[in-house]
C-alpha cells in the first residue's frame, strides 16, 4: 500500500456557500455552563453584571455566529417567564432533566445581553414538552414586538426598550427521546409544532424555525420521524435538527476516528428524507439542516452518575478532552462543511464547562480544551465557498466502518479573501501521510501558514495544572514545488490547516 495521499480541488466546482451559523454553539441550564460557565458574580473577572471576562475573550476567539439557549433537555421543564423580571424576585426551580436545582438568575434578558458582549446571536429554543403554543406566543411578543402589548411592554418596564429581534427558534428538543419532558409520538410532535410554528410566524413573519428531528441515528424511529414531523410541519418551517455525539468507550482510537464516517450517512439520510418529503408535497421550499448538537461526550458518564440530586450548578458533563477527541471534532467539522449546500447552522455542544472547548475553574482561571483549536481554526478560516474534493487515499478497515480513507479533508474558496484554506486530518494513529495538493484551476498560489495540531500521545489532555498541554503550531511544512502543486506531510495523528493565498 503506497502512503501517499492527493487532493485535486476546481474553483467552478461547487458544494456550497458556508452559511457562517454553521459554526454556532450551545448554553443550556446544564452543570456550569450557565453559573460558573459564563456567569460568576464575584468572580476577579467579572463585569458589572457577574459574566466573566476571560470567557467572554475566549468565545470570541471562537468567533460564534449563533448560540442555542437554553436547551437541550432543560427546555422541556422550563417555564422562560421564570427568567425575567428583579432577580431578588425570581423562583427557585427544580430542574427535573438534570435534577438539580435552578437558580433563574440568568434568563431571556441577561442572556441576549451576554450574547452582544460575545459578538453572537442566539438560537431561542420553546418548551413543547410541557407547554405548547400559547407559551411560544408569548415568548416571541416579549422578545421581538416593539411594543404597546402586554408582553412587549412588560419587557420594556424590565429594562429593555428595544426588542430583542431573535430570528432563529427551534420548536423543542429531542421530543422523540423517552428520557425528554413531555415526550410525543411523531404525529403528536408534529401536530404541535405545526400549530406552533403557525402562530409564531403570525407574531412574526421573519423568523426561521426549526423542527426537532431524531435525537441521534441511533433512535429506533428514525428516519421514520423525520418524514412524519416534515409532513405535518414543512410549510412552515425552515430546518430539521440533527444531534449525534461519538465516544470511545472501547479504547479503539482506528474505529473512533472513523465515527465521522457515520456522520457523513446520517446528514445524507436526512437530507433524502426532506427531499422526499419536499417531493411528496410538490413543495418548492428545501429543507435545510440545522445540526444543533454535536460533539464527542463519553468522558464523564461514569462521574455523573455520582452527583447527588437537587444542587445549584453542580460539575456534570465535564469531559476532558484529549488530542484524539480533537481529530474526531475536526472530522466532523470536515463532515458538516462537505454538505454545506444543506447542512445551515450546527451547534457544537456545548460552549463552557458542559462537553466544551472551553473550562472554568470557580473563582479561578480559564482555558481552551484540546477541540477548541479545530472548531477554531473552521470558524476563522473556514467561510467562503466549499469546494468538492477529489481525494486519493490509502484505506483502512475498522471495527464499525470499512474503506476508511486515512485522508480527510475539504477545501474552501474565500474570494472576497483570495484564499483557499484545506482543512485535512491524518487518521494514521502510526506514520506520516504524504499529501499533493493540486489547485489547478487556479492561478499561482503561495502557501501562508500550515497550521498543525498533533501529540505523541493521543490521550494528552489540557488540564486546570496544564492549560497548554496540546496546542497547534505553525512548523507545518506545506510547500509549492516547481510544477505548481502544493506538496506537505500530514503528521501520525494530525489536524492540519492549509492556508493558501492566491495570486
Amino acid at each position: 500500500m503506497s502512503m501517499k495521499a492527493s487532493m485535486i480541488v476546481d474553483k467552478d466546482f461547487k458544494i456550497g456557500e458556508v452559511d457562517s451559523r454553521i459554526y454556532g454553539s450551545f448554553i443550556e441550564h446544564l452543570g456550569r455552563a450557565v453559573y460558573g460557565g459564563i456567569y460568576e458574580p464575584g468572580h476577579p473577572q467579572a463585569d458589572e453584571q457577574g459574566f466573566r471576562a476571560d470567557v467572554l475573550e475566549l468565545v470570541k476567539g471562537l468567533d460564534v455566529p449563533i448560540v442555542r439557549y437554553p436547551g437541550g433537555n432543560f427546555v422541556s421543564g422550563y417555564n422562560w417567564e421564570d427568567g425575567i423580571g428583579p432577580l431578588d424576585q425570581r423562583k427557585k426551580r427544580l430542574d427535573l432533566a438534570w435534577r438539580t436545582i435552578e437558580p433563574n438568575m440568568v434568563g431571556l434578558n441577561e442572556f441576549m445581553d451576554w450574547c452582544r458582549k460575545a459578538n453572537t446571536e442566539a438560537m431561542m429554543a420553546v418548551n413543547l414538552g410541557t407547554r405548547g403554543p400559547e407559551e411560544a406566543r408569548d415568548i416571541i411578543e416579549y422578545s421581538n414586538i416593539k411594543g404597546g402589548t402586554y408582553w412587549s411592554d412588560l419587557r420594556i418596564s424590565h429594562g429593555y426598550k428595544a426588542p430583542h429581534n431573535i430570528k432563529t427558534w427551534c420548536l423543542g428538543n429531542e421530543m422523540d427521546g423517552p428520557w425528554q419532558i413531555g415526550a410525543k409520538t411523531a404525529v403528536e410532535y408534529g401536530r404541535t409544532a405545526c400549530e406552533t410554528a403557525k402562530v409564531m410566524k403570525w407574531v412574526d413573519p421573519t423568523i426561521e424555525l426549526v423542527a426537532c428531528g431524531s435525537s441521534s441515528l441511533t433512535m429506533p424511529t428514525f428516519p421514520d420521524w423525520e418524514a412524519t414531523v416534515l409532513e405535518h410541519t414543512y410549510d412552515h418551517v425552515d430546518y430539521i435538527s440533527l444531534h449525534q455525539y461519538y465516544g470511545n468507550r472501547d479504547k479503539d482510537s482506528s474505529n473512533f476516528l472513523a465515527q465521522s464516517m457515520g456522520m457523513d450517512r446520517f446528514i445524507n439520510t436526512v437530507i433524502s428524507t426532506a427531499d422526499y418529503v419536499q417531493a411528496k408535497k410538490r413543495g418548492k421550499k428545501k429543507i435545510n439542516l440545522s445540526f444543533d448538537e454535536w460533539n464527542v461526550w463519553y468522558h464523564s458518564n461514569e462521574a455523573d452518575r455520582k452527583i447527588e440530586p437537587w444542587s445549584i450548578a453542580p460539575p456534570q458533563l465535564e469531559d476532558v478532552y484529549n488530542h484524539e477527541d480533537a481529530l474526531l471534532v475536526g472530522c466532523m467539522l470536515i463532515s458538516m462543511l462537505k454538505r454545506a449546500d444543506r447542512v445551515k447552522m450546527a451547534c457544537l455542544a456545548q460552549l463552557v464547562n458542559v462537553i466544551a472547548p472551553i473550562m472554568t475553574a470557580n473563582g479561578g482561571a480559564a482555558w481552551k480544551q484540546t477541540i477548541y483549536y479545530p472548531y477554531m481554526h473552521a470558524s476563522l478560516f473556514g467561510r467562503g465557498t466549499v469546494l468538492v474534493p477529489l481525494i486519493k487515499s490509502p484505506k483502512y478497515d475498522a471495527k464499525d466502518y470499512t474503506d476508511v480513507p486515512y485522508l480527510e479533508a475539504v477545501a474552501v474558496h474565500n474570494e472576497e479573501k483570495s484564499e483557499v484554506t484545506i482543512f485535512a486530518v491524518n487518521r494514521h494513529l502510526s506514520d506520516a501521510l504524504p499529501l499533493e495538493l493540486d489547485l489547478r484551476s487556479f492561478d499561482a498560489c503561495q502557501v501562508t501558514q500550515h497550521i498543525v495540531l498533533e501529540n505523541d500521545d493521543l490521550k494528552a489532555a489540557n488540564t486546570i495544572d496544564a492549560h497548554d498541554r496540546v496546542k497547534p503550531h505553525n512548523g507545518g511544512n506545506a510547500a509549492v514545488d516547481s510544477n505548481g502543486q502544493i506538496q506537505a506531510t500530514l503528521g501520525k495523528a494530525s489536524w492540519n490547516v492549509i492556508r493558501l493565498k492566491l495570486a
